[in-house]
C-alpha cells in the first residue's frame, strides 16, 4: 500500500483542508542521521543483489505479484495526526478560522512547546480511504464535527470542505488533478513496475532506523523520480521519498517511514506511517484500524454525484 507514501505534503489532514493538493494518504517522515552513525551503519552486511532481485524479493515479501493483481479494491480506516493542541478546541478554532494556523505558525508552536519542555498531544482525525482499480479513490476525514471528502474517478476529482463553510462541491485544480493522476496504484510503484513504464536502479545500501536497506531510485514513466528504501532482511518498503514541499520559504525534503506491517488476506500492509518535513521537529503519524481487501465498492462512490453534504454527514467511522 505504498500509495500512502506517494503524497506530496507534510500533514495529509492539513493538505486536504487547505485544498492545495489532493490527498491519497501520502504520509512522509524525515530521518536525520549524524555522519558518525551513517558511517557506522553503512557497513552493515547486506546480500549483493541487483535492483531487479531486490524488487522481486520485495514483491514476494508484500504478498506476491499474483495476489496483488487479484486486488480490485482496498478500504482502510484509522486516525491521522493533525498537529498539536487540544483536539476539540483546536478543531473548533480551525473550523472557525479556516485553518488560519499556517505551517510556519504550527512550527513556531512546536518550538515554543519544546522550549517549555512540554509536548502538546496531537489532534487525531478519523479517516476512511477507499481505492478501486483503475486509479479511483475516495477519502473522508472527520473534522470539527463535519466530514471533508475528496474523490477521484481516474480522470477528474472533486472536494468538499464543510469545515470552511464551503458546502458546494469544488473541482480539483489542474495541479491537483495532475498530482493525483501520477500517484501509484493501490499496490504501490514497485509491483509490476516494468509494465507501468517505471525504471528502477540500485543506488546503494543505507541505514534506515539502524538496519541496512537497499536504496532504489525509481524513474516513473512521466520522468518523475522517487527513492524507496527496502529493508535488507524483511524486504519490506520501510522508507520512501516524497515530493519536496516549500515551507517557510524553503524547499524541504519529505520522507515516509512505514512500520507495523500486518498480513491482510496474505498481503503485507503497513499499519503505521510517520510523517515529517526536513527541519521541522513535529512529526505526524497515521495509524490504521481496519484494512479490507476486495470489498464491493460501487463506481458511483468515486463520482461527484456522491458528494452532497447530506450523504457525507452520515459517515460513521
Amino acid at each position: 500500500m505504498t500509495r500512502f507514501s506517494s503524497a506530496d505534503g507534510s500533514n495529509p489532514a492539513i493538505l486536504l483542508m487547505r485544498g492545495n493538493t489532493p490527498l491519497v494518504l501520502g504520509l512522509l517522515a524525515c530521518l536525520c542521521f549524524s555522519r558518525g552513525l551513517v558511517a557506522a551503519d553503512s557497513k552493515m552486511a547486506a546480500p549483493n543483489l541487483s535492483a531487479a532481485q531486490v524488487v522481486e524479493k520485495h514483491v514476494a515479501a508484500r504478498g506476491g505479484l499474483q495476489a496483488w493483481r487479484a486486488v480490485q479494491t482496498l478500504s482502510v480506516t484509522g486516525k491521522m495526526d493533525a498537529g498539536p493542541g487540544d483536539s476539540a478546541a483546536r478543531s473548533a478554532k480551525i473550523a472557525r478560522e479556516g485553518l488560519g494556523a499556517s505551517a510556519k505558525r504550527a512550527h513556531s508552536e512546536v518550538v515554543s512547546g519544546a522550549a517549555n519542555d512540554k509536548a502538546d498531544p496531537q489532534v487525531q482525525l478519523p479517516f476512511r480511504l477507499e481505492m478501486k482499480r483503475p486509479h479511483k479513490s475516495r477519502l473522508e476525514i472527520e473534522f470539527a464535527g463535519k466530514t471533508a471528502v475528496q474523490v477521484y474517478d481516474g480522470a477528474s476529482g472533486w472536494k468538499l470542505r464543510p469545515y470552511l463553510n464551503r458546502n458546494d462541491v469544488e473541482p480539483f485544480t489542474a495541479q491537483e488533478t495532475r498530482s493525483e493522476s501520477v500517484k501509484a496504484d493501490l499496490e504501490g510503484p514497485l509491483v509490476d513496475y516494468a509494465a507501468k513504464g517505471t525504471q528502477v536502479e540500485l543506488a546503494g545500501v543505507e541505514p534506515v532506523e539502524g538496519r541496512a536497506a537497499y536504496k532504489l531510485k525509481l524513474t516513473m514513466k512521466n520522468g518523475d523520480p522517487q527513492n524507496i528504501w527496502i529493508d535488507a532482511q524483511s524486504f519490506l518498503d520501510v522508507k520512501a521519498e516524497g515530493t519536496p514541499r516549500r515551507m517557510d520559504g524553503k524547499m524541504r525534503k519529505v520522507f515516509v517511514m512505514q512500520r507495523d506491517f500486518r498480513s491482510v488476506q496474505g498481503l503485507m500492509i503497513p499499519f503505521v506511517s510517520e510523517t515529517a518535513v526536513e527541519g521541522f521537529p513535529q512529526t505526524h503519524a497515521l495509524t490504521l484500524e481496519t484494512a479490507v481487501v476486495n470489498r464491493a465498492l460501487d463506481d458511483a462512490r468515486f463520482t461527484k454525484a456522491q458528494m452532497p453534504v447530506q450523504s457525507v454527514t452520515q459517515v460513521r467511522f
